[in-house]
């Protein structure tokens, strides 16, 4: 099979799950908008039917292209999106009570996919420079802090929403406004942990790849400030006793500057990560 009909394959396979995705969006919206529990259900069930398909269509590129889904645009937001949708499902699984914070993660992550599926989505093999563990090590942990950080910032929603609106049946079934501040908290300590890996496993990736640790690229410089961003959101939280609505509105703040980060400025600036993301 030649690769334009592995790419009509995938790209296929690709678009059934962001269907899927919407679908699980649309329940999840509903459950949180008009408090219905009944609906968190099938919206659940289409992110899994959803990441069934993800998961194929990834696997397909894997094995077509030789090397893992890091490489193009394309190949990173797909494959992004695919560790958000796993960490949602197993924090799902193991805190059913935050199932409501798929109306935060589900719709980010076929969000990722749709934009990757309009950009470039041809086969490249892996040029040398980019071969390597530590390129692996930067990418996998940079998936990871963006999964941790999507949880947490869903849990901060959740929060902002119940205290709102906390005398619902809905919001009384969710757990306690400080447990949700907990919940987001932690999540934010485990994407700072892991962005703080991307960092440096990036940094020396950078040397062993361009002959230098760091060069205050224009991406680079971006991440380290969502890094130090999210650095003062955790030191207010420990040492100004930040919590409650105040800690949640920067949680949301550190967000914003932490997808800018990531998905704007390879896009908007030119810099050696826009020559693969």
């Amino acid at each position: 099979m030649n690769d334009l009909s592995i790419l009509k394959y995938e790209v296929v396979l690709h678009w059934i799950a962001v269907g899927f995705y919407i679908l699980s969006t649309v329940f999840f919206a509903y459950s949180v908008s008009f408090q219905k529990e009944r609906t968190i259900k099938p919206a659940m069930l289409f992110t899994l039917i959803g990441l069934l398909f993800h998961s194929i269509a990834l696997g397909i590129r894997w094995l077509s292209t030789g090397h893992g889904p890091y490489l193009m645009k394309y190949e990173i937001l797909s494959s992004n999106a695919w560790v958000v949708m796993v960490m949602f499902l197993i924090v799902a699984w193991r805190y059913p009570r935050l199932r409501p914070t798929g109306v935060v993660a589900v719709p980010l992550s076929f969000l990722m996919m749709t934009i990757g599926l309009f950009m470039n989505p041809e086969i490249k093999g892996l040029p040398p420079s980019l071969k390597g563990v530590w390129l692996v090590i930067h990418v996998t942990f940079n998936h990871l802090a963006v999964g941790a950080l999507i949880i947490a910032l869903g849990a901060a929603v959740l929060y902002l929403l119940k205290e709102k609106k906390g005398d619902t049946e809905f919001f009384k079934k969710l757990p306690p406004v400080d447990v949700l501040d907990a919940y987001s908290y932690k999540f934010a300590g485990f994407g700072f942990i892991f962005w703080s890996i991307t960092i440096v496993a990036g940094a020396i990736w950078a040397n062993q790849a361009w002959g230098r640790y760091w060069g205050w690229d224009p991406v680079e410089t971006w991440s380290l400030i969502t890094w130090l961003l999210y650095g003062l959101y955790l030191h207010s939280r420990l040492f100004l006793k930040w919590k409650g609505k105040k800690s949640a509105w920067m949680l949301v703040l550190c967000f914003i500057l932490s997808i800018l980060s990531i998905y704007f400025i390879p896009f908007m600036v030119k810099s050696l990560h826009s020559a693969y993301f």
